[in-house]
């Protein structure tokens, strides 16, 4: 009988992905959640809080992997170390972690780099957590996932004037291929910092939000709106961008088809 693996974040936009993907292999899996929930079969549910660390002994005993795809927009740090630290004290031999590309290379210099980036230093953080921690280890950075960015687009369409930050480009991928290569990477060895994986296609923000208002039958005037900042600056450079790593398949178009139908306006790729 082989241990479960653990998966932190097991109720989130990916973690929920990974869960099912983990016990089609035949995998027993244990998610850890805040809150008690039902588990299903071949799944076992561990209450725990990665922020306190709370619970994180209990749920990481009798493991051997676990997938970290826990994550909010600060506080990654202290959650990965308390994890490593349970992780540690249980002999966990392989520790899989989800970051995002560019977390190496957008600069954090002043407080508005900070109020608008400051997910990126948090990942990079919790990624030198992990590899500091004396655990055989796995990393992949991802570019955003669709969702994500449909949620950020969602929310400025509704504005008479949209506003979209110049010069931005994004690199949308599909959570489920996340998924797939996560699960990839857990049942195989330690492979440290892996290679990245982005979506097969590069947009702007404003062909983005034109690909949204077009699906919904919908005009409204884009406002430029430049960013001021060192982190800003390297995202118009495409720091947050794996171009040479478009590995993933599901494009922009076809995440907006399911979400809003097929009859799609505008929604153009930008290289």
């Amino acid at each position: 009988m082989k241990a479960p693996i653990l998966v932190t974040g097991g109720t989130g936009t990916l973690g929920r992905l990974v869960v099912p993907r983990l016990r089609d292999a035949g995998r027993e899996v244990r998610v850890l959640s805040r809150h008690r929930r039902e588990g299903g079969e071949g799944v076992q549910l561990a209450t725990g809080d990665l922020a306190t660390g709370e619970g994180i002994d209990a749920a990481v005993e009798g493991t051997e992997v676990i997938v970290h795809c826990a994550g909010t927009t600060k506080g990654d740090e202290d959650k990965a170390r308390h994890l490593v630290r349970a992780a540690s004290r249980a002999g966990v031999r392989h520790l899989v972690h989800i970051s995002v590309v560019g977390a190496d290379r957008v600069p954090l210099v002043s407080g508005i780099d900070r109020a608008m980036f400051g997910y990126f230093g948090s990942k990079l953080a919790a990624e030198r957590v992990v590899a500091d921690a004396g655990l055989p280890w796995s990393t992949l950075r991802a570019t955003q996932f669709h969702d994500l960015l449909y949620l950020v687009v969602r929310q400025l369409a509704r504005l008479p004037v949209v506003p979209v930050p110049a010069g931005f480009r994004f690199q949308p991928v599909d959570p489920g291929e996340v998924a797939d290569r996560l699960v990839e990477l857990a049942l195989g060895g330690p492979a440290g910092l892996v290679p990245d994986l982005g979506g097969p296609r590069v947009y702007e923000m404003a062909t983005l939000v034109r690909g949204y208002l077009g699906a919904r039958g919908r005009r409204r005037p884009i406002l430029p709106v430049r960013i001021p900042g060192a982190a800003a600056r390297a995202f118009r450079a495409g720091a947050n961008l794996v171009p040479d790593r478009a590995v993933g398949r599901r494009t922009w178009e076809e995440f907006l088809a399911d979400q809003l139908g097929p009859s799609l306006h505008g929604a153009t790729a930008t290289t």
